[in-house]
């Protein structure tokens, strides 16, 4: 079975493309989804978090996501530390999840694929991209932020050259190329190689 990531930039429709490869019967592990998850969760992930960043980061028992970004966001050291956290945890869900499929391929949606290095630990990498100003103009109408936040969330990404170094496939998500049939004929080739 093949392991292939799907990844992009914040606003790159990466999510509405899993959910294309989804309705084609690929399973598809959602990385952020998952953290999400393990952060809400009773164990060593949210334990570790409520270590590191205080009781306070958990009112009702739930993460509070808003303050937790706005501790890390714009302290590089803090949002490693946090990082050293979850993305073991995830690996590991991941790893569990996939071993249970039994299918040609599964698809692992993660915005910081690139950026942290997992991609090399699968088998192929899909890039979803779009121009930068259509991302932005997508990231403030689905999250009601001005264009300075969402500007300072891309910069905690890496860059798109570097996404498309590491990419073996790009779908191309501009509003003017059709998706669908990118997505259909990736498929094809990834049945076929996967058996």
């Amino acid at each position: 079975m093949l392991k292939i990531g799907l990844t992009g930039g914040i606003g790159s429709g990466k999510s509405t493309v899993a959910r294309l490869f989804g309705v084609l019967g690929v399973p598809v592990f959602v990385a952020d989804d998952e953290s999400k998850q393990l952060l809400n969760e009773e164990g060593v992930a949210k334990d570790a978090v409520r270590a590191q960043f205080g009781d306070a980061i958990y009112p009702n028992g739930q993460l509070d996501r808003k303050t937790l970004a706005s501790i890390v966001f714009n302290d590089p050291e803090r949002l490693a530390r946090l990082n050293a956290i979850v993305h073991p945890a995830v690996r590991e869900r991941f790893a569990s999840w996939s071993a249970k499929q039994r299918t040609g391929y599964v698809l692992l949606e993660a915005a910081l694929l690139v950026d942290t290095g997992w991609y090399k630990q699968l088998d192929a990498t899909i890039l979803v991209t779009a121009p930068q100003e259509l991302r932005l103009q997508r990231v403030m109408a689905r999250d009601g932020a001005d264009v300075e936040a969402v500007r300072a969330r891309m910069r905690n990404q890496i860059g798109e050259e570097l996404r498309a170094k590491a990419a073996t496939y790009t779908i191309m998500n501009d509003g003017h190329v059709p998706l669908i049939p990118q997505v259909v004929a990736l498929h094809q080739r990834l049945i076929a190689q996967g058996g």
